[in-house]
This record gives structure tokens, C-alpha cells and sequence, in this order.
């Protein structure tokens, strides 16, 4: 699992927050001053208004931290926000006035707390409904969504799809349900809920569809071999909920790489085994770096592109980029592009070079690969430049600029239960075994064991240690 770290975005979003509140204040203080009746126009500088806005911004700051106002939106509906805003501004307000009782500030004008609270709840508020509708509108949209399968068949199955298929604008689609029990058996398919297999296929069906996330919403006392099962999903990079009913200790059951929390999916209560980055702040910022970054990358490497593409056509027959089918975040498939850097239809040749396979598990790789371009393709191989097209993935959003290699379909089906768990982040154009002095060397094991260790351990710290240090192999020209 991830472990903590800074959390970037919430850190700047509590910091737009803190900046409405100042913005309130201020307005606030204007208003009071300057456009109400002679009346009520007593706003002296004593207190020192100054030290009071500091000292507001230091408490809202501060209680916005403690109070989840910056948990994910995706499950949560806009009600629960605007009353979490309403919370933590009561807070706030009650440790200003017991701040301002024991310091004895006490010229401070009600009238003027009134409008700047008032002022601050609106301008919140109305941030984070801009920010939840844009977030929604994007989802509605068929972008960044995330797929749901549902252990248990029953009416719990059914309410729960009903309560995700009435919320859209949440990015989640349901691939279907699996029966835990004979009489979801014989439950038909209907409606929002399809019924694609049973929970002790649960390992083949996770590998056979794309399956962000496992929902389970049968009694776990009535599920033989539960733990199992979801040790299962665990292990391929599934994060799993268990919608709550108190048959959890029949399972005694501790996780081996995720932690567990408590959910509220779509109103509805759960706990939850999440073992990847799924809504870590920093994903986000990484998100971005990956859209800039790609689109910077494609407009440097324009010109060097056509050169390259031209050295190509003139050294062998065939198309400038290979295309390759390979497997992405969660068993997404997608289209990896290359410089061709072997003679045209070498992907043929495979099967006939099988006994020069130099690696063990299920990937292919020759040192010396007779199919490789003279001079034009052992070049771009030695670079790593042949890799640079996967900037189009990247920006398609397909892959990472950092994360695990991504693997053929075919090596997916020999891959261990474990191994899986490789497909639980987003693959990059490079790696953290890719870095490694003995990168040839490396045997698969040893590629998964790094590749895990990258995702336990993730961050944005990590990812540019490990782009510094690609640079550093391309120049040195250790690639092949």
C-alpha cells in the first residue's frame, strides 16, 4: 500500500479555502465600514483588525485540516460538503470567540463577525459546488471513471447499483454481479445488475475484466472462504469494501498489503481494503505533470521525430511506428506505440526464437535480437529513444511518464496471483528497474519484487528521481 504523504492537492485546496476566508474578512470589514448607516459605523483600529485576520486564518487553517472537508467527492454527495462547511466554520467561530474572550479583545464588532461569517459560509460553499459540478460534469462525460463489481446478486445488490446508476456524475460503472450463495443463483439478470460468474471464480473473472474495485455486499458469514477471496482481490491491486453487517469477525481477517477503513459509498455505510493510490492527492499532481510533460515532450521532439522517422523508412522496409497491444491500469488494453526498431513482421519470428530467450518468467528478451535494424534500430534501442512515441500514450492518459512497464495480454495469463498487483497503478514509459545498474540483468521476479516496491512506497519525490536518473541511462546509452 502507499504509505502518507504530504497531501499536496488537499494542501492547496484547504489554501484557496483559507484565501475566501481572508477575502470574507476583508469585504467584510468594508462593508461594515464604509456602506452601512452612520449608526452602526464604529469600526475603530482597536483591536488591530490586522492581527485579527491573521489570527482567523491561523484557526480556519487549522480546523479545516482536522474537520474532512477535503475527503474525495466521488462518493459523496453535495449536501454532506455544504454541512461539512457549516461545521467547520461553527468551530472556527467558537475558538475565535474563546480566543478573544481570554485575550480580552473584546472592541471587536459583532456585526462585523456576523457578515464576515456569513460571507465566508457563501463564497465556501459556492467554491465547492463549482468544483463538485466540474468534477461531475467531467465523470457524466465518460472520463476518469472507475469499475465496480458486486459480490451478492440479492435486493442489498440491487438498492446498491440503483444508488450508483442514479449518480453519474460519481464516475463509477458497474461491470456486473457475482453470486455468493446458491440462491443468488438463481437470481436473473435484470435491470443495472448482471450476473457474470460465481465468487469462487473470483480470480479468473478479475483477470478476464477490467475491475477497479470489488464491492461486497453479502453477509460475510454466509460466503464460505471469504478471507480467501478477498486476499484474492488484494493481491491483484483490487481495492474491496465490505458494506457493513457485523458478521466481520467470522473472517479474523488482517490484510497483507492494504489498510482498512470506513466508507460511505453512495449513502450506504462500508469498509474498505484499499491497496493503490486510487484517490491519493498526489495522483492528481501527477496526473498533471503527465498531461504538461507529455504535451511538452511531443512539441520538442517534433522535429527529432520526422529525422528519426526518415533514418527508419531509408534503412528498412515498413511503417515508422510499431503497435503493440499491451495491458494497462486494472487490465485496460490499449495501443503502445514505438519506433519500429526491427525488420517489418518480426513479431512473427517470435516463436521460432523462443530457445534465445534470455529472461525467465513470461517475458521475451534477447540480448543480441537478430531481428534489430543494423546501426538505425541498435541505436534507438541503446537510447531508449525508440520509447519516446509513448509520449502520445501519456497523453491520451493510457500510461504515466513514471510507473510499472506494461505488459503483453499474453504474459498477463502466466503472471502469478501477486503479479498482478503490477497493473494497479498506471504504467510508464519508465521505471524504477529500468534505472537500475543492472537493468539487463534483471530477472522478471526481480522486475515484479521493484515494481511493487515502487507502488508501496510512491510519491512525486520518487517519480523525479527516477526521471532524473533515466536521463542519466539514455545519455549513458545503457539501454538495448
Amino acid at each position: 500500500m502507499l504509505k502518507e504523504k504530504p497531501e499536496i492537492f488537499q494542501n492547496g485546496h484547504r489554501i484557496w479555502d483559507v484565501f475566501l476566508t481572508a477575502l470574507a474578512f476583508v469585504l467584510a470589514y468594508f462593508i461594515r465600514k464604509d456602506y452601512l448607516s452612520e449608526a452602526f459605523v464604529d469600526m475603530s483600529m482597536k483591536p488591530n483588525y490586522y492581527m485579527l485576520l491573521l489570527l482567523c486564518i491561523m484557526i480556519w487553517y487549522i480546523v479545516f485540516h482536522f474537520t474532512g472537508l477535503y475527503r474525495p467527492y466521488r462518493k459523496r454527495v453535495f449536501i454532506e460538503i455544504a454541512l461539512n462547511v457549516l461545521k467547520s466554520v461553527s468551530i472556527s467561530l467558537l475558538l475565535l470567540a474563546l480566543v478573544l474572550f481570554f485575550s480580552k479583545m473584546h472592541a471587536v464588532s459583532r456585526l462585523f463577525i456576523g457578515i464576515f461569517v456569513l460571507l465566508d459560509i457563501f463564497f465556501l460553499v459556492s467554491s465547492k459546488w463549482i468544483i463538485f459540478q466540474v468534477l461531475g460534469h467531467i465523470r457524466k462525460k465518460g472520463h476518469n471513471f472507475r469499475n465496480i463489481l458486486i459480490a451478492g446478486c440479492d435486493g442489498g445488490a440491487k438498492e446498491l447499483a440503483q444508488s450508483i446508476t442514479e449518480r453519474p456524475e460519481s464516475g463509477y460503472r458497474i461491470v456486473g454481479c457475482i453470486s455468493t450463495a446458491d440462491v443468488d443463483g438463481a437470481i436473473s439478470n435484470d435491470g443495472c445488475l448482471k450476473v457474470i460468474g460465481d465468487i469462487r471464480d473470483i480470480g479468473d473473472i478479475l483477470r478476464s475484466h477490467v475491475v477497479d474495485e470489488l464491492i461486497i455486499v453479502h453477509p460475510l458469514s454466509e460466503i464460505p472462504h471469504i478471507g480467501k477471496y478477498i486476499h484474492e482481490a488484494e493481491q491483484m491491486g483490487v481495492s474491496v469494501h465490505i458494506m457493513l453487517e457485523w458478521g466481520l469477525q467470522h473472517i479474523w481477517y488482517s490484510p497483507w498489503v492494504g489498510a482498512l477503513g470506513l466508507d460511505n459509498l453512495f449513502g450506504h455505510p462500508a469498509l474498505s481494503l484499499t491497496t493503490a493510490a486510487d484517490n491519493h492527492p498526489e495522483i492528481f499532481i501527477k496526473n498533471i505533470i503527465d498531461f504538461a510533460g507529455s504535451l511538452i515532450g511531443l512539441l520538442i521532439c517534433a522535429i527529432p521525430f520526422l529525422v528519426i522517422g526518415v533514418a527508419i523508412k531509408l534503412t528498412s522496409r515498413g511503417p515508422v511506428f510499431f503497435l503493440q497491444e499491451r495491458v494497462g491500469l486494472n487490465g485496460r488494453r490499449f495501443m503502445l506505440y514505438k519506433f519500429r526498431t526491427m525488420f517489418d513482421g518480426a513479431d512473427k519470428m517470435k516463436h521460432e526464437l523462443k530457445s534465445m530467450n534470455e529472461s525467465d518468467g513470461p517475458v521475451f528478451k534477447i540480448r543480441k535480437d537478430p531481428r534489430v535494424i543494423p546501426y538505425v534500430g541498435t541505436f534507438l534501442r541503446m537510447t531508449s529513444i525508440d520509447e519516446l512515441p509513448q509520449l502520445i500514450n501519456v497523453f491520451k492518459g493510457e500510461m504515466s511518464l513514471v510507473g510499472p512497464r506494461p505488459p503483453l495480454p499474453e504474459e498477463i495469463k502466466e503472471y502469478e496471483t501477486f503479479q498482478r498487483r503490477r497493473l494497479s497503478m498506471k504504467p510508464g514509459i519508465t521505471c524504477i528497474w529500468q534505472t537500475s545498474r543492472r537493468r539487463n540483468d534483471l530477472s522478471f521476479s526481480e522486475w515484479v519484487k521493484m515494481d511493487l516496491e515502487y507502488i508501496d512506497n510512491w510519491s512525486l519525490g520518487l517519480d523525479l528521481r527516477i526521471l532524473l536518473k533515466t536521463v542519466a541511462v539514455v545519455l549513458l546509452g545503457e539501454g538495448r
